[in-house]
């Protein structure tokens, strides 16, 4: 293994997966952002480009500053094209099974060296290392959204992650310009197990009439000091990512106190998840 990581690559090209290979680049890694398709992965690059140029128009950037982190990351239309990483992160949606699946083709595509690390926020990293034949080398690494404005990034460590994988990964966030918090690896890991409850009991009292959108998460901004209120910040996460969490909490621990909003279902049955689709708990 390797204790020095010079290439990165990134599965998932959406928003947490831009976010991430951006601050890899801006750190002086070289990143492959990969997705199903070529133009899927170009896509998740320009996001890159346009957030990129927003901070040039703002003065916090220098337009070749800018040139070089987005010439540092190459669009791949294929996991295959990350075969020459030194250190691959997982950034697709909140599924054990599609992430499962990811981790056994980058476990054949990778070479030995290579740590494989996921961006999940609540599914078992012993799960995905044992759909490898390298658990030693799997690791939590849960970036928060947005990626770049966002100092945390959570580490987890699977049953069978060595101490080796842990620093080499903490080392690598340092680098990215992250603080480090650290959880075991359980069903929604620190953050999740704190926020999750909140935003559903949020859900929970504008179903039940208690108050409106607006009134609860102006109650949370003044009355609790929150930057953002809980449906606000459901919604820029994305309410289904937020069910899914809801349904490994209620799953694995098999405690009602994190079943699900009905009203959180219904919103996501009806492709109402937030800022990314325009509507949510608000429309945008």
């Amino acid at each position: 293994m390797t204790a020095e990581i010079r290439t990165l690559g990134v599965v998932g090209a959406g928003q947490m997966g831009a976010g991430i290979a951006q601050v890899a680049s801006q750190a002086g890694l070289s990143v492959w952002l990969a997705d199903a398709s070529a133009q899927l992965a170009e896509a998740g690059r320009q996001r890159i480009s346009k957030a990129l140029a927003g901070q040039v128009e703002k003065g916090k950037l220098a337009a070749p500053q800018r040139d070089a982190i987005l010439d540092r990351v190459r669009a791949a239309g294929a996991i295959a094209e990350l075969s020459a990483c030194d250190f691959v992160v997982e950034a697709v949606s909140e599924s054990a099974e599609l992430k499962k699946k990811i981790f056994g083709e980058l476990d054949e595509v990778c070479p030995p060296h290579t740590l494989l690390a996921s961006n999940t926020s609540s599914i078992s990293i012993t799960l995905l290392g044992a759909a490898t034949r390298r658990p030693e080398r799997v690791v939590g690494m849960h970036f928060m959204n947005p990626v770049p404005v966002m100092k945390l990034v959570e580490l987890i460590r699977g049953l069978a992650t060595s101490d080796e994988t842990f620093e080499v990964t903490r080392t690598l966030a340092t680098r990215m310009g992250k603080t480090i918090i650290t959880s075991r690896d359980v069903p929604g890991f620190l953050v999740n197990r704190v926020l999750m409850p909140l935003v559903n009991e949020a859900a929970f009292a504008l179903h039940e009439g208690i108050g409106t959108a607006e009134d609860i998460d102006q109650g949370a901004r003044l009355g609790l000091n929150h930057p953002m209120g809980p449906l606000q910040l459901a919604d820029l996460i994305g309410l289904d990512t937020c069910l899914a969490i809801l349904e490994v909490l209620h799953r694995e621990l098999g405690d009602d106190k994190y079943r699900p909003c009905p009203l959180l279902r219904q919103y996501v049955a009806a492709g109402w998840l937030g800022r990314k689709t325009g509507r949510g708990f608000y429309r945008y």
